[in-house]
């Protein structure tokens, strides 16, 4: 289910991209949610409980969320609702580096009345990391929100299932992946930039710009670092809401690791 189709209140400001994460963490609503949600005639009520969270999060005046704080919402009927959406970073797993660590999908269970996920339900959260690994660059961990924070979320129940590897319903615990080799080039370094290189890397980079729409390039890109890779590189700092001393167009590593510069 898309924003337009649930009826999605635009964001407050643009978004902070975000090019991968190491994975999913499972959230819950932690309030309650009445039992009859779950009942097949009540589907229809599933589109404005999520138009409520986002209004809840927008009139948050302690936390200050721009939009609905998950990637996406789950409803006991196994449809994904489509929150802030892929390569957007969360505002619901605790802090700035968890929300950038981890997309953030919440079931639409509660602390009383329902407690405990349908098998659509749990077949509805892996559609959404399938979605998230396919469209938006997550990595293969599937965690609960109190994984690295001191909360009971997602709940006893759902946080067992995610113990459990988090599999389909009357499957079996998946494998766990192997690790895939690394596809990018690594960061080298803030001084190797300033020291003005000749390198394919800075053609790959370069190439990578102008995929993500932050060209200033009249020509090229080409294997020598010069003021139109500053620039271009400075647009995409923005891009992922830098701003001041630190949108200098220098590369640093956060910014670096998620452009996702190929190998050469």
């Amino acid at each position: 289910m898309t924003r337009a189709q649930w009826g999605a209140r635009p964001s407050r400001y643009t978004l902070t991209h975000i090019g991968s994460t190491r994975g999913v963490k499972i959230h819950y609503e932690g309030t309650a949610v009445p039992a009859s949600l779950a009942r097949p005639e009540n589907h229809g009520r599933c589109a404005g409980r999520v138009s409520a969270i986002q209004a809840s999060h927008l009139a948050n005046t302690k936390e200050k969320y721009s939009d609905i704080a998950y990637n996406a919402i789950v409803c006991p009927h196994g449809y994904v609702f489509e929150g802030r959406g892929a390569h957007k970073k969360t505002g619901a797993n605790g802090n700035s580096s968890l929300n950038s660590a981890h997309y953030a999908v919440c079931a639409m269970l509660g602390d009383s009345g329902l407690t405990t996920p349908t098998d659509a339900q749990l077949a509805g959260l892996r559609d959404a990391v399938e979605w998230l690994r396919k469209s938006g660059g997550a990595g293969n961990e599937i965690k609960g929100h109190r994984d690295g924070y001191a909360t009971a979320c997602p709940g006893p129940a759902l946080y067992a299932w995610v113990q459990k590897g988090a599999p389909q319903p009357g499957g079996t615990t998946p494998p766990k992946p192997k690790p895939k080799p690394p596809a990018y080039e690594p960061f080298p370094g803030a001084d190797w930039f300033k020291k003005n290189p000749r390198s394919p890397i800075i053609t790959a980079m370069g190439r990578r710009l102008v995929a993500v729409g932050c060209s200033a390039y009249r020509e090229g890109p080409g294997p020598q670092w010069t003021e139109s890779d500053r620039q271009s590189y400075a647009r995409w700092q923005r891009h992922l809401g830098y701003r001041g001393d630190d949108a200098d167009g220098w590369p640093g590593r956060a910014s670096w690791d998620a452009l996702k510069v190929p190998k050469v």
